[in-house]
Formats: C-alpha cells, sequence, structure tokens
C-alpha cells in the first residue's frame, strides 16, 4: 500500500495542473481527469485539495465511476478531520432523544 499523506499536503494541490482531494479516507490525483469528467472539471476544482467524500457521495457515483477513482489513488489520508455524514448526525439526534 501506498505512504499516508498528511491533509495539509492534499490542501496544496488545488490548480488545474495539480488537483487532488480525499474521498473516503484517500488521496486521489483528479488532474488527469478534470477533462474528462462529466460534470465539467468546475466541479472537480470546487473539491480540490480537500475532502470531497460527502459531495462524492450526494452525487450517487456509479461503480464504473468508483472504478476509475483506483487509477488515481495517491495514498490513503493521515490527519484528515472525520467528516460526519448527514444520515450519522439524524441517527445520532433520534437515539439521543428521551421519550415523551
Amino acid at each position: 500500500m501506498s505512504a499516508e499523506v498528511s491533509f495539509a499536503e492534499v490542501s496544496k494541490h488545488t490548480t488545474a495542473k495539480d488537483a487532488w482531494m480525499v474521498i473516503d479516507g484517500n488521496v486521489y490525483d483528479v488532474t488527469k481527469f478534470l477533462d474528462d469528467h462529466p460534470g465539467g472539471e468546475e466541479v472537480l476544482l470546487e473539491q480540490a485539495g480537500q475532502d470531497a467524500s460527502e459531495a462524492f457521495e450526494e452525487i450517487g457515483h456509479s461503480d464504473d465511476a468508483r472504478n476509475l477513482l483506483k487509477n488515481m489513488l495517491v495514498g490513503p489520508v493521515s490527519g484528515a478531520p472525520k467528516v460526519v455524514k448527514k444520515e450519522e448526525v439524524e441517527t445520532k439526534k433520534v437515539s439521543s432523544t428521551p421519550p415523551p
């Protein structure tokens, strides 16, 4: 497996010539995919240098899209804040509410 990449390092890669992002705890170099992304390069550049997990999941990418990521893998991220998905927050709110 590749060496861990710090979140600080990921945050330096934010341009069309060098775009990295984090999805589900892994760092991906999406630079070469910018021109081919069906939603346009702007969508990817908005997320470049950050954790794009939530945005990636909200769109509902296909298995083919997820497979494309494998070719762009840089390595696992270290030092990234944990992204809490909306569903997790809703579950916690419901389960921590005392009955009337």
